[in-house]
């Protein structure tokens, strides 16, 4: 059955003095685990007042995200900015007429302070709804593979470190019992209220043992559970500290909030971890598009667990003189090409644009052939409605591998000689020298410029330079030189991977090692490529009875040489 049969109506925005107060679980720290009834609030929303947590500083991509949802006139206050009273804010914009969203890390009635807007909204008389969140004590340990619930654990106890600094808990009690333990705030930051503070993970461990817990119970922390800083460390409660002391001296566990689970789902994750496994996870991946190419690949990149960071090495920008698109473009109309061929996505969509500026369609193609380069670039003309007619090899997306297949012009069985070539500014000769020797005309028409774009910002560039990021996606030679021009050379720890052969030329032109070459030129291939190359190294790591590092956490204090 189609899923848009029977779409649902569109509620209606409310009139001005009927405001509507919205708090939003927002999940534990992925934004892809909102609710879709909390993306409606967001989508909604006049005004969205954000988390106020300890950690919020952390998550600023988080909720970067979270608003993505928005509309580009929504209001966004910071909760710490809110002079300590964000619930009497949100009120009284919701008084003025207007649709308020606060938002809450994991879920509003669960650690959070929901519960006290609830009641201040009935009592000011004003509409509220609760959306409730992915909460942090059951998708945590699924995110790091320890089961909770089930026949070896009938009983599971919550308990909140932090309240009162854990005085109010009986510990001795709690470790009396068989239940498995999931406790929360033992790593409460400091220079926190004291009051709000927990006993710590050595105070705990001691007074579990202290309690009747035996030493060798299984014991799991999970640190930044449910994002791509996540790091878990299984042990025992007479090991785990002295065990996370090592892994944070390293720096290889020191991320917040944490979850500290006692009990035998510990002993599970071996054979069920599966989020951290996966084979780019916490991987800082440089994207150098432009914004509008990014984020496909951006897409493909998190679902292999790693975090792309889309830094524009160059902007598409119109011809300085569009005489010669206006005559290709009546030049197809008026029947004076045989053959079109598109090399990259930006040609396409700037012959699309042009044909539509002058209220035309995908019709100024009838009786004309159309080749192209890259599945991307193909995908971009069937959207345009146009079957393409002639590609490369599968192996050989570039302008060489499609003139390898390009029919030579034969005056007895072509009515037309002319091929229209749109492209950059900068594209190579290749094609056109081609199939020139194929006996064609060719139209060379520049289509669109490729500017460099302005330098990142200093942060990137000394990531960059300094081993921040744990791999480079160059899609095109231009990207290198783009890239280096503007940031530097990546440092000597930094994963360089390269669409294709040629891109992959221009790496080591510019004195770079590359490391991995896609199979095809496709970003989705060169994605898939990284992906695997991570995977072979974790394995590496595994079989060798090493750590499973990040590219990034082996820096040195040397560039990357050939």
């Amino acid at each position: 059955m189609n899923a848009n049969a029977n779409p649902q109506p569109e509620e209606p925005r409310r009139p001005r003095g009927s405001g509507h107060v919205a708090l939003v679980g927002a999940g534990p720290g992925g934004a892809d685990l909102l609710t879709l009834r909390g993306a409606e609030m967001l989508r909604r929303a006049d005004v969205v007042i954000t988390m106020s947590e300890p950690a919020a500083e952390e998550l600023a991509d988080f909720r970067a995200e979270l608003l993505s949802h928005c509309s580009k006139d929504v209001t966004v206050l910071e909760a710490e900015e809110c002079g300590g009273d964000a619930d009497t804010l949100a009120i009284a914009h919701a008084r003025e007429g207007q649709r308020v969203v606060r938002l809450y890390s994991g879920d509003p009635f669960f650690g959070c302070r929901g519960a006290e807007l609830v009641a201040a909204c009935h009592e000011a008389d004003v509409e509220v709804e609760v959306v409730p969140g992915v909460s942090s004590v059951t998708s945590v340990p699924t995110f790091a593979g320890l089961p909770l619930l089930g026949s070896e654990n009938p009983e599971v106890r919550v308990l909140n470190a932090r309240a009162h600094g854990g005085k109010e808990v009986d510990w001795h009690e709690v470790a009396a019992a068989d239940a498995t333990l999931i406790i929360l705030g033992a790593d409460a930051p400091a220079g926190e209220d004291p009051a709000h503070q927990g006993p710590g993970f050595d105070v705990l461990c001691k007074t579990l043992i202290a309690g009747g817990r035996p030493g060798t119970t299984p014991v799991a922390v999970v640190r930044a559970g449910g994002t791509t800083r996540q790091t878990t460390v299984t042990s025992t409660l007479t090991r785990l500290v002295a065990e996370l002391k090592a892994k944070d001296a390293k720096g290889h566990h020191a991320t917040a909030p944490a979850l500290m689970i006692v009990g035998s789902a510990a002993t599970h994750r071996p054979e069920l971890s599966w989020y951290e496994n996966r084979p780019l996870f916490g991987w800082r991946v440089l994207v150098p598009r432009t914004k509008e190419q990014a984020p496909a690949l951006s897409v493909q990149l998190r679902n292999y667990g790693a975090v792309p960071e889309e830094v524009p090495t160059i902007s598409v920008e119109p011809p300085r003189t569009p005489q010669q698109m206006e005559r290709a473009v009546r030049g197809l109309v008026t029947g004076r090409y045989q053959w079109v061929a598109f090399t990259s996505v930006n040609a396409v969509k700037a012959i699309r644009e042009r044909l539509e500026s002058y209220g035309l369609d995908a019709r100024a193609f009838a009786g004309v052939k159309v080749a192209v380069v890259g599945d991307a670039t193909a995908q971009a003309v069937r959207d345009f409605g146009i079957q393409p007619d002639l590609a490369p090899p599968e192996e050989q997306q570039s302008g060489a591998g499609l003139v390898s297949v390009w029919p030579p012009y034969d005056a007895e069985i072509d009515p037309i000689e002319r091929v229209l070539l749109p492209r950059a500014d900068i594209a190579t000769e290749v094609l056109s020298a081609g199939l020139d020797k194929l006996g064609w005309e060719v139209d060379d028409v520049t289509a669109y410029r490729t500017v460099r774009a302005s330098p990142p910002p200093a942060p990137i560039r000394e990531a960059i330079k300094g081993g921040g990021f744990d791999a480079v996606l160059f899609t095109s030679s231009s990207t290198v030189r783009n890239l280096v021009g503007i940031a530097g050379k990546p440092h000597n720890t930094t994963v360089i991977a390269a669409i294709g052969r040629e891109t992959e030329q221009t790496a080591i032109e510019f004195g770079l090692r590359v490391d991995v070459v896609a199979p095809k030129a496709s970003v989705a291939a060169l994605a898939q490529a990284l992906a695997e190359y991570g995977a072979a190294k974790r394995i590496e790591a595994i079989e060798a009875g090493k750590p499973v590092l990040k590219p990034s956490q082996k820096r040195r204090g040397r560039r990357r040489k050939l």
